[in-house]
This record gives structure tokens, C-alpha cells and sequence, in this order.
């Protein structure tokens, strides 16, 4: 039978995701593409502010006019929403969860924890699965697609996080260059996340705007930030420990996100051993371009929804090799690449859909979306 697809939250992930599950609805065999928009696109006060939400219109006009069904949280909102002339196709947030076969939670940090306990947990024994996503730690077995697929199990698992953007980036590059045959363990890692401080689809009253770059705190003592922290629980699943740490600052930018790598390995290595590498990952995209803008314009040129969809874009001339005078190879790597903003996310959420659909022939059916997949940009 077609499945119910429920995306709740319609912001920078939630909105291009609805979109691409609409444009493949037919080839998921899905039946009903449910999105929930917890608040009125209108003007309105809430604790004596004014909202204005009047420039989501567009935004709720074009969802469904992709396909995407419109759900609302109760009938006070559905008003306002008629008022404005979208007819909610399900009034209450419990009614659309309850009639979702997969849930994807794309709200704010924080919520899909409330979400789990409010309304998911009523639903699980007849849903096939729940997916949150890289904020909320905890929400259940920790994802990236092409990384740690053979953690899922069938029939058990029902929560699914996917881990954040750049995790996505530094897990990729340790499972390709240290796990993938031939074999060369990793002694450590490091890694610095140079965060965009907001999207462009955000705007400055949502006080993300910094005026100069700015730290993030070590909050973990032996990873750094949790950038490391959610790749070594990811790992750990996969039975391996890790020497990894990671630091990340903001910088004032709204286009995309940047990680400088240092890799030390337990085996010597050339140039050419790390190119065959990583030009046999699908999912990692190589360029020569420097700036993150011209990297960015390329997804909004090409990309789905103006989104690269790789887990990684590795800057081909900064990969430098660490060695002995004199010699060819060494043990360890440095270079800069370049975090797709939300786009493999978004991979990792259809995949985990797509697992949830079917898990025994879903890296077949995920075969629709390498269109979206770049060798290089």
C-alpha cells in the first residue's frame, strides 16, 4: 500500500525536503506528502510581541502547489489559514502524526524531543519510523547515509537522527580515506568548523547575525565541540574508538560551511592513493574552486532546490601530505573542504526514508536521486 510522508517544520531543511519528496513522490510510491506549519503565515502578537509571518504565504502557496498536503496544529490556527485561502487537508497535530506512516521532524532544536514524548510515542506501534534531525541528540540511533547503514536494524529501530551537516563532512572523510578498502587505520583526527552563522533564507530578527567571527566553547573534554563528539557515538556503533576532536567558530557569512582537516594515519600514503579514494565515493564531490561563494553558486545554479546533495566538497589543491624530506608519501593529511549547507541531510533523510519503506532494497531505490550527485563542482 502507498505510505503517508509527514515533514513537520518548514524551514531551511524542512522546506527543500518537502519539495524533493513531492518531486518523487511517484517513484517512492508515496501516496500523501503531509507537511506541518505550526504557525499562521500573518501578523499577529504573542507575549506582547508583534510577529509579522506574512512572508511565508509563498512559501505555503508552493508547497502545495508541488503536492504537499497542509497540516495544521489545531482548529484556531486552521481558521487563520482559510482566512488567507489554504484549506488544511488536516486539522490537529496529533491527527496528522496518527496518520503519517513516516514522521520527519524538522523543527527547531529542542522540539522533536518535546514532539517525541507529546505525540510520537502514542504512534510508534503503528508507524514505521521517526526521523529528527543533527540538534537533537538522543532522538534515537545516530544516522549518515553511505556511513553507518549497516547500524540500522530492521523492525527495531524506530528513531533515526540525522547527524548535522558537518558531522555528515567529517564522517564521510574518516569512513572513506580510513575504512574503505585497502585499509588504512586512523590514528587521529582533527578538525576546525568554520560555521556559516546563519542561511540566506534567514533574516537578522532572528538574532543569528554576528558581526565578526565567533567561537564555539570545547564543551567536551576529550572531542571539543559536538561536531567530533556525534562522530565518534556514530562510530562507536560500528565498533571503533576514534582519536578525534573538533573546533568550530562562526563567521559571518551566509553561504556555507568550511572544515580545515588534519588526518594522521597508521600507514604511509601518495597522492594518488588518496585521489583513487575519494574519486570513488559518489558522494564526494572534488573542485578546484577556493571560495566558498563560487562553490555556493554552483548549488544554486545546478544543485536540487539550489542545494548540493554530496556529503562533502574537498578543495582538490589544499590536500597536502605531511612528509620526510624527500620523499613521496607520508602519513598524514591536511586540507580544507567544503560542508553542502543542509544538503546531505537532506540525502540522509531520504535514505532513512527510503530504509524505513524498505530495507532490504533501498540503496537500489536511493539510485533515483544520483542526479543530484556531483563528481565535481
Amino acid at each position: 500500500m502507498k505510505k503517508n510522508i509527514l515533514v513537520i517544520g518548514t524551514g531551511t531543511i524542512g522546506e527543500p525536503l518537502i519539495s524533493l519528496i513531492c518531486d518523487l513522490r511517484k517513484k517512492m510510491d508515496i501516496h500523501n506528502v503531509l507537511f506541518h506549519k505550526n504557525t499562521p503565515p500573518t501578523l499577529f502578537e504573542k507575549d506582547d510581541k508583534e510577529i509579522d509571518m506574512r512572508g511565508d504565504q509563498p512559501l505555503v502557496q508552493g508547497l502545495i502547489e508541488r503536492g504537499g498536503k497542509l497540516c495544521v496544529r489545531d482548529k484556531k490556527t486552521a481558521e487563520e489559514f482559510i482566512k488567507l485561502g489554504f484549506q488544511p487537508f488536516i486539522v490537529g497535530t496529533e491527527n496528522a502524526v496518527e496518520e503519517a506512516d513516516i514522521v520527519i521532524d524538522c523543527t527547531p532544536k529542542g522540539f522533536g524531543h518535546q514532539n517525541k514524548q507529546a505525540y510520537y510515542k502514542k504512534f510508534e506501534q503503528n508507524t514505521l519510523g521517526f526521523i529528527a534531525q543533527g540538534s537533537e541528540t538522543g532522538f534515537g540511533k545516530p544516522y549518515v547515509y553511505g556511513v553507518s547503514d549497516k547500524t540500522l536494524v530492521p523492525d527495531k529501530d524506530r528513531y533515526i537522527q540525522v547527524l548535522s551537516c558537518n558531522t555528515h563532512n567529517l564522517t564521510v572523510l574518516i569512513h572513506t580515506l580510513s575504512l574503505t578498502q585497502p585499509l588504512n587505520p586512523l590514528e587521529k583526527g582533527d578538525f576546525v568548523c568554520m560555521r556559516r552563522a546563519s542561511d540566506i533564507s534567514q533574516s537578522d530578527r532572528t538574532g543569528k547575525f554576528i558581526a565578526s567571527p565567533t567561537t564555539t566553547y570545547h564543551d567536551d573534554d576529550r572531542f571539543g565541540t559536538h561536531h567530533a563528539t556525534d562522530a565518534h557515538r556514530l562510530f562507536s556503533l560500528m565498533g571503533y574508538d576514534f582519536n578525534i576532536f573538533s573546533s568550530a567558530i562562526k563567521l559571518n557569512t551566509q553561504y556555507m560551511h568550511s572544515i580545515r582537516f588534519n588526518l594522521k594515519f597508521q600507514n604511509n600514503f601518495d597522492k594518488e592513493w588518496i585521489m583513487e579514494k575519494l574519486q570513488a565515493n559518489p558522494q564526494i564531490a572534488l573542485t578546484y574552486k577556493d571560495n566558498m561563494h563560487q562553490v555556493f553558486s554552483f548549488g544554486r545554479d545546478h544543485g536540487h532546490y539550489g542545494r548540493i546533495l554530496n556529503n562533502t566538497v574537498v578543495l582538490t589543491p589544499s590536500l597536502h601530505i605531511r612528509k620526510p624530506s624527500g620523499s613521496d608519501a607520508g602519513k598524514e593529511l591536511i586540507g580544507f573542504c567544503f560542508t553542502p549547507q543542509d544538503g546531505n541531510s537532506l540525502l540522509s533523510s531520504m535514505a532513512a526514508i527510503m530504509w524505513f519503506l524498505n530495507p532490504e532494497n533501498y540503496k537500489e531505490r536511493m539510485s533515483m536521486l544520483d542526479d543530484y550527485l556531483y563528481q565535481e563542482v
